[in-house]
C-alpha cells in the first residue's frame, strides 16, 4: 500500500518535514516513489508547500494520506483558496 506521509529532516531540535509519496513498509526517511512539498513548523506562521495536483493524483491512485498529511493538505487547500490581499 502507498502511503502519503511526512519524511523528518533538518537538524536537532530543529525539524523540517517533506511530503512523500512512499510504500507503507518503506523506513521513515528510506526509499520513497515522489516528493510532492515541504513542511516546516518552526517558523511563524508554518510553512506549508504541497503540490495539490500531484497529492490528488495519488489519492486518486489509492494512496492513503496519514492523519498530519490529511491535516496539512486542509490546511494548504485552504490558504491556496484564500483570497490574495494587496
Amino acid at each position: 500500500m502507498v502511503r502519503i506521509r511526512l519524511a523528518r529532516y533538518g537538524a536537532k531540535k530543529k525539524p523540517s518535514y517533506r511530503v512523500a509519496i512512499a510504500d507503507k513498509r518503506s523506513p521513515r526517511n528510506g526509499r520513497c516513489i515522489e516528493y510532492i512539498g515541504h513542511y516546516n513548523p518552526m517558523v511563524e506562521p508554518p510553512v506549508i508547500v504541497i503540490d495539490l495536483a500531484r497529492a490528488d493524483y495519488w489519492i486518486g491512485q489509492g494512496a492513503q494520506p496519514t492523519e498530519t498529511v490529511t491535516t496539512l493538505l486542509k490546511r494548504a487547500r485552504a490558504a491556496s483558496a484564500a483570497p490574495v490581499e494587496g
